[in-house]
This record gives structure tokens, C-alpha cells and sequence, in this order.
């Protein structure tokens, strides 16, 4: 039986064109029929490498999974970037490729996330998830999320509703 090492560690400068790819495939999946096409071909085009390369020297945590030497999920999070999710931390992304899903991936993710917010004294977390996400809420729900906001994003023209999740 083969095993394969997983780690979860920050993203790298080397790591760019990686995320670039992984961004492309995880929002392509995610959102293709919830936001519009040419909204979404816009966000994919603005994060370029270049853009990748900003965010791993922000002082917001990228970090990534590393599975045989390739990456197959990321997160980004930090202090809340409001307040009406309720919460001192806030996830602001976390993606794993189509062909991992299911693998436990995301929640071990999910997981190393919530306890450094937790270890920085942010032990509240919250998230939002687009409401037509279905994927996105079932994965929330399942960890123990209790809905507790509603807002709504504007893209292209399209209103998006979206969902705030909080743990505790």
C-alpha cells in the first residue's frame, strides 16, 4: 500500500504560479453558474502569479497543502475584516481541488487554520459562503457552523447572497 506525505505550511514565493493554477481550477469549479462568466473570468485573470507573489509576503496567512509536491488546497484568514460575523477571526478563503475533495482535506485544513487564529487569540472564527454554494454551506455545517448572518456581494451587475458562518 502506498502512502503519501500531506503538509500544511505557509505558502512560498516559489509557490505562485502553483496558486495561480490551483485559484483557477478551485473557483472555475466552485462558482461556474453562480457568478457571471465574464465576472469570473475577470477575478481568475487578476490573480495572476504576480498577484500570488503579493500575497505571500501580506502579513494575512496564505497557507497551502502540499500533497506529493503538488498544491491541492489553500487558505487565507486573519482578524475579522468586520464585525458582523461575530467573531475576533475570520477565514476569508479556503479551496481544495475538485479531484481531492472528499478526502478530508479541507476539514484537516480547516482545522490547522481555526487552532493558529486560536493560538493568536482569535478562538471565534467566522466565514462566509455564497448561498448558491451548496458544497460550501454542506462543508460548514458539517464542522459545526451555525449560521448566523446573511449579506449579500455585487458582482457584474448579479447580487449574490451569502451566508456567514461562526464556530466556536
Amino acid at each position: 500500500m502506498r502512502t503519501s506525505t500531506i503538509s500544511i505550511r505557509r505558502a512560498r514565493p516559489a509557490d505562485v504560479d502553483l496558486l495561480a493554477d490551483l485559484f483557477d481550477e478551485t473557483w472555475r469549479e466552485a462558482y461556474r453558474g453562480i457568478i457571471p462568466g465574464v465576472a469570473l473570468e475577470r477575478m481568475i485573470s487578476q490573480r495572476s502569479s504576480q498577484w500570488w507573489l503579493g500575497a505571500t509576503q501580506r502579513s494575512r496567512p496564505l497557507v497551502v497543502v502540499e500533497r506529493e509536491n503538488a498544491l491541492v488546497a489553500y487558505a487565507v484568514y486573519g482578524p475579522a475584516r468586520g464585525r458582523t460575523l461575530q467573531a475576533p477571526g475570520e477565514i476569508d478563503e479556503l479551496y481544495v481541488r475538485p479531484s481531492y475533495q472528499g478526502l478530508g482535506l479541507g476539514r484537516r485544513l480547516f482545522r490547522a487554520v481555526s487552532n493558529d487564529l486560536a493560538d493568536h487569540g482569535l478562538a471565534r472564527v467566522g466565514v462566509w459562503a455564497l448561498e448558491e454554494n451548496d458544497r460550501a454551506r454542506t462543508f460548514y455545517s458539517g464542522l459545526g457552523g451555525a449560521e448566523i448572518a446573511r449579506a449579500v456581494d455585487r458582482m457584474a451587475g448579479t447580487v449574490l447572497p451569502k451566508i456567514g458562518f461562526r464556530f466556536t
